[in-house]
C-alpha cells in the first residue's frame, strides 16, 4: 500500500497559501480603512463635537483643556471625556457594519455558530 508522500511546496508557495488560509490581506485593508476611519472620527470629535461641548460648559470653553488643580498637581479630564466620546462613536459604527453585513449573510454570527 503506497503512502501519500505530501508535496514540497516552494517557500513562496508556502507563503501564498498562509496568505490566503488566514485572509491576512483581507484583514491588512480592514487595518488601514479602520486606521483612516478612526483619524476621520478623531477628526470629528475634537473639532465638532468637544468645542460644542465645551460651548455648553461654562468656564470651559475647549473641553479637551477641562481639568482641576490641587496643590501643584493637574488632573486634566477633558482629554480622557474627548478619547470617550471618540471610543463609543468607533464602537457604535462597528457595531452598525457588523449588524448589516450579518444581516446580508458576509459575516457568520459566532453566537449562532
Amino acid at each position: 500500500m503506497a503512502e501519500d508522500v505530501p508535496v514540497k511546496k516552494s517557500f513562496i508557495q508556502e507563503f501564498m497559501d498562509f496568505l490566503q488560509k488566514f485572509s491576512v490581506i483581507g484583514l491588512a485593508i480592514a487595518f488601514v480603512i479602520g486606521q483612516a476611519a478612526s483619524k476621520l472620527i478623531s477628526s470629528f470629535v475634537n473639532d465638532i463635537i468637544t468645542p460644542f461641548i465645551g460651548l455648553l460648559t461654562p468656564n470651559v470653553g475647549d473641553l479637551n483643556k477641562a481639568g482641576f488643580t490641587v496643590n501643584n498637581s493637574t488632573f486634566s479630564y477633558g482629554d480622557l471625556i474627548s478619547n470617550t466620546i471618540n471610543f463609543l462613536i468607533i464602537a457604535l459604527i462597528i457595531f452598525l457594519a457588523y449588524k448589516q453585513l450579518s444581516k446580508f449573510g458576509l459575516m457568520k454570527d459566532p453566537v449562532k455558530g
